[in-house]
């Protein structure tokens, strides 16, 4: 073993991760309703706590139980922060 560990992570995903740091499910999910709203939501991860009569409560449950889902919902909150950072 070194002292000094080494990270797996590319920098292009170390970087996309950062943008995740500190915030939380919920916060993602308030920004991605405020911005597209749910029908869009569902539109583009069609899952029945988007679709179906929506709350972030539901969405939150869901959420913290399917990785699939959560990574979408971080991804495309780290595409919308990069995107809506430069205008």
């Amino acid at each position: 073993m070194t002292d000094t560990p080494e990270h797996p992570e590319t920098p292009s995903r170390a970087s996309s991760r950062d943008l995740l740091h500190g915030i939380t499910l919920e916060a993602m999910l308030n920004s991605l309703v405020d911005r597209h709203g749910w029908e869009e939501m569902g539109t583009r991860i069609p899952i029945r706590c988007f679709l179906v009569d929506p709350s972030i409560k539901s969405s939150l449950t869901f959420l913290r139980k399917t990785p699939w889902a959560r990574k979408r919902v971080e991804d495309w909150y780290a595409y919308d922060a990069r995107r809506y950072s430069t205008s």
